[in-house]
């Protein structure tokens, strides 16, 4: 499978928490990290989602946030991974950063230059990625 999304991962469904109309799904990665992604009910079904299935995950990496680590954050984004980061390559107006998380599975985000040179962003400094659980897209293998 290719696709322009720079965060794919792939796993086994852990949990499924139902819902009226959307469930939210946890996959757990080889590395032992976890993301929850939040989908429609016939979406599970038509993946065949259940605890066990191997399944991935993509995210964009313009709908990673990342925060300075020791920086106390309160947000409603289900996914909160701290990491260090590896690289940061500027652009003209936004930044790639990389970010290897605890697991080992490395995370990449675009953000402004201007974040940042305000969060003094640079490899080897640790940094927290939050995404929301509705900017994960679900998918698995024929």
């Amino acid at each position: 499978m290719r696709t322009s999304a720079r965060n794919q991962f792939s796993g086994k469904v852990s949990a499924i928490q139902r819902g009226a109309v959307n469930d939210e799904i946890e996959l757990t990665l080889s590395g032992g990290d976890c993301i929850v992604a939040t989908i429609t009910q016939a979406s599970t079904k038509n993946l065949g989602l259940k605890v066990g299935v191997e399944a991935f995950a993509l995210i964009k990496a313009s709908w990673i946030i990342l925060a300075p680590a020791g920086e106390s954050v309160r947000t409603s984004a289900r996914n909160t991974f701290a990491g260090t980061i590896d690289s940061v390559e500027r652009g003209a107006v936004n930044s790639e950063v990389i970010l290897t998380l605890a697991g080992g599975a490395a995370l990449v985000a675009i953000v402004t230059n201007s974040s940042v040179d305000s969060l003094g962003l640079q490899a080897g400094q640790t940094a927290t990625a939050l995404f929301k659980a509705s900017h994960v897209i679900l998918g698995v293998a024929d």
